[in-house]
């Protein structure tokens, strides 16, 4: 079918439209801090086949797990899928789900009594059992270890619940109310969105809705395709380390990527990467190529249409039994600090290709989680942030501050939200001086955030980067690393914690305090202008001793003019020292 080129930019934006509103429709019902606060969920719509049409990118991740989502519910039920069923996923086996706590629930959409498409929602789950609040382990050895798992269920049948499967997982979790309330917020989206779609083909026609879909994803691919093609041919190769996967805590985890990039066509090849690991640093391939995905999409066009079209541009090479493709049932819970990992590595790797893209290592990613049982409902809680840290500097550009990086997107919870809401006061919140590389462009500042805790509760972590720092980019500095203290000002109670752990035992009254990692610096600290570096001063981004220290640049008594003459002598012997 001839589509009208104006047809298919209104149904483009159309589609993205319905997803954004089914977004909005799921943050506004969410009834956890993660799904209402933190956002962390995104929707999608998918044809009869189970690929992406469109994704309004919250968590860039998920465009690899919508189509593992949904192939295994073609694959379970087959014909068997009537107008108004919905279905749960969460086994990352089984489906695409990053892990456990992710709840992938699929809506039908059906047309003239046909199978049209899905409606899909991935959100984070407060808790779904397991020997820890929140069920993220730093700990867990295998996937039993890490709650609940469904394979594909059906969860409502010709628009009808299934009471019984709500009371399974409500049986299984810590805030059952939390869980199933975010589920059935998850239904309402795809409900919305498959009205939306429905309204979309009665003025356009199913069609004409198709055959969009099609030249969407050549679109996407060819998008992709043309400008590798004009990239330089060559096999182009890094590596990154991840702290350690949670149980060998002295034995980092090699994440290597090959690059081999022919023509319009490119190949991340993830074979050199370590085995799969005892602790849950694992992850499923969906993700690596999600990863992959997100970063040709952010070096070409990051304002591109997203579909599965993107995801034929490329292909990902994962040998099994590695990190990047665990046999079952490898745990995988503590999936984020491998994905930033190998992220990291791929834009290393095509630095080399794209220089005027490259930038610096980020802070990664992490997450506390606090259960206990709450002084204001009596009722347990499971108290559940993502918290930011530093950006990496870019070619042109410092690096953002407090901010996530790279394929995690969600916010940070206010501090009013998280003290009305739980036993915790928080008592720092605020950017941590000279925790960004030093470079012609700073790397973004690191976070800390300070908490009395108010009630008994265990603690678990979920970090990276605390042993091994952010890397700079064409001669920038390293950032500093984050860290995890429990009464850190208190000598005979001060604790250090492990960049993972899992359910230390907070007493009332104890402090925990968590350092962010900053974002690498890129190129010579010392091209860095005097001005540019007496502002980073005044701004309290950098002390006048690291200001002396790495960037060669003195500032005066009243910190508010640079010591020109001092400065020239300082950047002098700098420049010598490394050529001696």
């Amino acid at each position: 079918m001839q589509i009208d080129a104006v047809d298919l930019e209104v149904v483009k934006a159309s589609l993205s439209g319905i997803v954004q509103e089914m977004q909005n429709s799921l943050f506004r019902t969410g009834f956890s801090t993660i799904v209402r606060e933190s956002q962390d969920a995104s929707c999608a719509l998918m044809n009869a086949k189970g690929e992406v049409v469109a994704q309004h990118v919250v968590l860039p991740l998920h465009i690899g797990a919508f189509p593992a989502c949904c192939a295994a519910v073609l694959r379970t039920y087959g014909n068997d899928i009537a107008e108004g069923d919905a279905f749960l996923i969460n086994h990352p086996y089984e489906g695409g789900s990053p892990h456990a706590p992710d709840m992938c629930v699929i809506t039908s959409v059906f047309i003239d009594g046909k199978l049209f498409g899905f409606g899909g929602s991935i959100a984070h789950k407060s808790d779904i059992g397991g020997p820890v609040p929140g069920s993220c382990s730093g700990q867990a050895r295998e996937t039993f270890n890490e709650g609940l798992h469904l394979p594909a269920v059906r969860y409502e049948h010709k628009g009808i619940v299934s009471h019984d499967i709500e009371r399974i997982i409500a049986a299984n979790s810590r805030t059952p109310e939390l869980v199933i309330g975010d589920i059935r917020g998850q239904v309402g989206s795809g409900r919305l969105g498959e009205q939306r779609l429905l309204e979309l083909v009665k003025k356009y026609g199913k069609e004409k809705i198709e055959a969009c879909y099609a030249r969407l994803f050549e679109l996407s691919e060819q998008r992709l395709r043309g400008a590798i093609a004009e990239w330089k041919d060559g096999v182009f190769e890094a590596e990154r380390l991840v702290d350690d996967d949670g149980i060998d805590l002295e034995k980092p985890v090699r994440i290597h990527v090959v690059v081999t990039k022919k023509g319009d066509s490119i190949n991340f090849d993830f074979s050199k990467s370590a085995d799969q690991t005892k602790g849950p640093a694992n992850i499923r391939p969906p993700l690596a190529q999600a990863a992959a995905a997100y970063v040709l999409i952010s070096l070409i066009d990051p304002h591109m249409y997203i579909c599965s079209g993107s995801l034929n541009a490329f292909t990902i090479t994962a040998r099994e039994g590695s990190v990047i493709n665990p046999r079952f049932p490898a745990p995988v819970n503590t999936y984020n600090p491998t994905v930033h990992a190998l992220v990291d590595a791929m834009f290393a790797a095509l630095s080399h290709v794209v220089p005027g893209r490259s930038r610096a290592d980020g802070s990664g990613s992490r997450s506390i989680i606090i259960g206990g049982r709450s002084t204001y409902t009596g009722k347990g809680y499971v108290q559940y942030e993502i918290l930011a840290g530093g950006a990496g500097a870019r070619a042109t550009k410092d690096g953002n501050s407090g901010i996530t990086s790279n394929q995690s997107n969600a916010k940070i919870a206010s501090v009013e939200i998280i003290e009305s809401e739980f036993p915790t006061r928080i008592t720092k919140f605020e950017l941590i001086q000279d925790s960004g590389g030093a470079g012609e462009f700073r790397g973004g500042l690191g976070l800390r955030r300070e908490y009395v805790n108010l009630a008994d509760a265990r603690f678990s972590i979920r970090s990276m980067k605390h042993t091994i720092a952010p890397h700079g980019s064409n001669g920038g500095g390293e950032a500093r690393t984050g860290d995890i203290w429990i009464n850190p000002d208190n000598k005979a109670t001060a604790k250090r914690l492990p960049t993972r752990y899992a359910d230390y035992p907070l007493k009332e009254g104890d402090v925990f305090r968590l350092d962010t990692p900053g974002g690498g610096g890129f190129g010579d600290p010392l091209a860095r202008t005097p001005e540019q570096v007496l502002l980073d001063v005044k701004q309290g981004f950098v002390s006048a001793a690291a200001a002396e220290r790495d960037y060669g640049v003195v500032i005066d008594k009243t910190g508010r003019t640079v010591d020109e003459a001092a400065t020239t002598k300082r950047r002098i012997t700098m420049k010598a020292g490394r050529t001696a």
